[in-house]
């Protein structure tokens, strides 16, 4: 005795399997994503216009909560993309660093004609209010040979 498993006929065994995949979940997710990535980009950028001085040391990783310090040519300082001075630094600090003040790390830019006493009141001021996590960023010139 045998039984029908496959071919016309219809009978016990005859069902059709649906074996294509459903995308639209999918497309949806990788849909809102996008739009994610796409606002959130340009809030990641500092739009301070600074000539950095050359560094060659290997990227570290970013930590979870960074604010940019930045000292222009003329001594004029940001905090993000926001002027401030010398005086309003630690209060513009904390402002930036909200409830993270704790694991806040400060990357400071400096142009690299700035004068070496003011980049010192700055790193002394921050110091000075408990910021003590800071990082000096430097452009990439690793790939760069010196002739």
């Amino acid at each position: 005795m045998a039984a029908k498993l496959a071919g016309p006929g219809g009978g016990r065994y005859d069902v059709e399997m649906n074996h294509d995949i459903n995308v639209t979940p999918f497309v949806d997710v990788m849909l809102v994503l996008l739009i994610i990535f796409m606002v959130a980009a340009p809030l990641a950028s500092v739009s301070v216009k600074v000539n950095l001085p050359p560094s060659v040391a290997k990227p570290q990783t970013k930590p979870p909560q960074i604010v940019y310090v930045s000292i222009k040519e003329n001594g004029d300082l940001y905090v993000g993309d926001n002027p401030t001075d010398i005086a309003s630094l630690p209060d513009a600090l904390k402002l930036a660093a909200g409830s993270h003040q704790a694991t806040l790390r400060v990357f400071i830019r400096g142009d690299e004609n700035v004068e070496y006493g003011k980049f010192l009141d700055v790193m002394n001021t921050m110091q000075d209010n408990g910021f003590y996590s800071v990082a000096l960023v430097g452009e990439d010139r690793s790939g760069i040979r010196k002739p």
